[in-house]
């Protein structure tokens, strides 16, 4: 496997994106997946050949602060240093802005304490029955 990184969602189809959300209970379809990271301020994708096996994107105001809503690395190539990599890009990506901010689940706050995000409180409404 070797993996290059690049910015640029624009070459992507949705046939690229299968295997993501796993886990949802209703998970978007690679066309609306697709359609959201087009749709980002930012993304970073990771590739292995024409296969995209992680992502992240970031929505912004462009000025201040950046929201990162999905990380995600295929199950069969997770722990291999790609999400780490996809948060380093990112995180470099808004450098200059004063909150980068996540909300996760807590079975994966350690992951992100170990790139240097710290805990705080937060509120969160899950439509779990919205159209994807």
């Amino acid at each position: 496997m070797i993996i290059h990184y690049t910015n640029s969602p624009s070459s992507l189809v949705p046939a690229q994106l299968a295997g993501f959300f796993s886990d949802w209970p209703n998970p978007p379809s690679p066309a609306r997946h697709l359609a959201i990271l087009r749709a980002s301020f930012a993304v970073w994708l990771a590739m292995d050949g024409d296969q995209c096996v992680g992502y992240i994107n970031a929505l912004s105001d462009g000025i201040l602060t950046a929201y990162i809503p999905l990380l995600e690395v295929l199950p069969e190539c997770r722990h291999r240093g790609i999400g780490t990599e996809l948060v380093r890009r990112m995180v470099d990506t808004f450098r200059h802005f004063y909150a980068i901010d996540i909300v996760c689940d807590e079975s994966v706050a350690p992951f992100y304490e170990a790139k240097g995000f710290s805990k705080c409180v937060g509120m969160i409404k899950r439509n779990t029955n919205a159209v994807n």
